[in-house]
Order: C-alpha cells, then sequence, then structure tokens
C-alpha cells in the first residue's frame, strides 16, 4: 500500500478511476443519453380537437423533442398526427375483508395514427395502454384523489413520450 491511498488526493484518484471504469462499462452496453429524435418527416400537425390538454401536451413534446417542425395547420404539415381517441378507465383492483376497496387500477388508453397530406398512412393506427395502480383508504380520501389526479398526469406524460417515441418509426408509404 502506497502513503497516498489514505490521503484526499488518493481517494480523489480512486473516485476518478471508479467513474471512468463506470463510463466505459456504461458505453459499453450500449447506453446513451436521449437526445434529438430524428423524424423521417419535416412538419407534423397535431389533430386533437377532442382531446385538448392532451394535444397541447404532445405538442409541447414534439416542439422540444426532435427534427421536425410544428405546423398551425394541417395542409402546412408533411403529416399529421390524428389522436383518435382518449379513454381513461378506472376499476377497482381489491377489496378489504369489510367490502371497501383496498386499491384502484388506473389506465389510460390513447389511439393515435400518422398519415400524410393525402391521406396516406405513414403509420396505421396504433394503441398505447398505461396502466398504474395505487392504495385507497377512505380515512385519507384527499390525499387519494390528489394522488390519483397526479398519476392521471403522469400517466398522460408517459403515453405522449410514447407517441414521440414511436414516430421515429413513421415512413413514408411504398
Amino acid at each position: 500500500m502506497s502513503s497516498s491511498e489514505g490521503t484526499p488526493a488518493g481517494a480523489g484518484r480512486r473516485a476518478f478511476v471508479a467513474g471512468v471504469a463506470s463510463a466505459l462499462v456504461v458505453a459499453g452496453c450500449g447506453f446513451q443519453l436521449r437526445g434529438q429524435a430524428n423524424y423521417a418527416f419535416a412538419s407534423v400537425y397535431v389533430n386533437a380537437p377532442a382531446y385538448p390538454q392532451f394535444a397541447a401536451e404532445l405538442r409541447r413534446s414534439l416542439a422540444g423533442a426532435g427534427s421536425a417542425m410544428l405546423a398551425e395547420k394541417a395542409d402546412a404539415a408533411q403529416v399529421t398526427v390524428d389522436v383518435v381517441s382518449v379513454l381513461d378507465d378506472k376499476q377497482v383492483l381489491s377489496l378489504s375483508p369489510g367490502g371497501r376497496v383496498q386499491e384502484y387500477a388506473l389506465a389510460k388508453a390513447v389511439v393515435f395514427r400518422v398519415r400524410d397530406r393525402d391521406g396516406r398512412e405513414w403509420m396505421p393506427q396504433d394503441e398505447i395502454v398505461v396502466r398504474r395502480a395505487y392504495s385507497y383508504d377512505d380515512t385519507e380520501r384527499l390525499a387519494r384523489e390528489i394522488q390519483e389526479q397526479r398519476l392521471q398526469r403522469e400517466m398522460q406524460s408517459d403515453a405522449v413520450q410514447q407517441i414521440v417515441r414511436r414516430l421515429q418509426a413513421a415512413r413514408p408509404p411504398a
């Protein structure tokens, strides 16, 4: 053991070596940070008049995530993302021995498709389903309602991010 290993300089050297080793392991497994998404289209329009909150979040994500410009009108865009439906579901997951709800299961299903100005499909209709479960207690009703609202927002964000990632696979029709 050298005399510098017990000193702060030796600890710094060990931390540096550990950091370099970690970076090499992470790079070796194929991991890379999410960067800008690359799309096969230059501009995109989001068509979701019945779902304004979902459309607004999808527009924000597309504007900040990729190489495509966001168009204000469908005829100004190379492709249109049609949000066909956004459905929220809440079901009882489990009951207590006394018949009271203990857990709920939440689900958000989003159906969408991608087409060009001529109506040709770049991506056929697809569905994303996001699920979450949470425990429920009547004595903490307000806290659980807040938790449910937070989970709904997270599920929407998750669905939006999945659409943004799937749009990278959209290709012009042959």
